[in-house]
């Protein structure tokens, strides 16, 4: 099993991991299930964090980098085909990194996990966090 993590779930997983779900906790720390973060995700992180809206304890580049090694998460690109599969999207979310990550589920066949109840009525392979 694959799953993509959105970007608040990565977050968390790193600094308030009792916010996800026991059952999601365990599925993310189970050791033959791999963990994908986008790189919309870094995009995203690295935009809120220039804005204000997004505290770390360290600049974007050391926090999210160091982070995927240590957990041995792996990146997956934002494609052409990705960026077009929004179009096939209802409108359920108007939140474009949100709606890219559904896309990139949807075209990699991973299990999105997220708390965002917008996200989730995407319905299809998601877990809630």
């Amino acid at each position: 099993m694959t799953l993509l993590l959105d970007t608040h779930v990565w977050l968390w997983l790193q600094a308030t991991p009792e916010k996800l779900a026991p059952s999601t906790l365990a599925k993310l720390e189970d050791p033959g299930v791999a963990l994908v973060l986008s790189v919309a995700s870094a995009w995203e992180i690295a935009i809120k964090h220039a804005l204000g809206k997004l505290a770390l304890p360290c600049p974007p580049m050391p926090y999210v980098s160091t982070r995927l090694a240590r957990h041995g998460l792996r990146t997956l690109p934002v494609e052409l085909h990705h960026a077009l599969g929004v179009a096939d999207l209802p409108p359920l979310h108007s939140d474009p990194f949100d709606r890219i990550l559904v896309s990139q589920a949807r075209a990699e066949g991973m299990t999105l996990v997220t708390a965002d109840p917008n996200v989730l009525r995407y319905g299809g392979l998601m877990l809630p966090a």
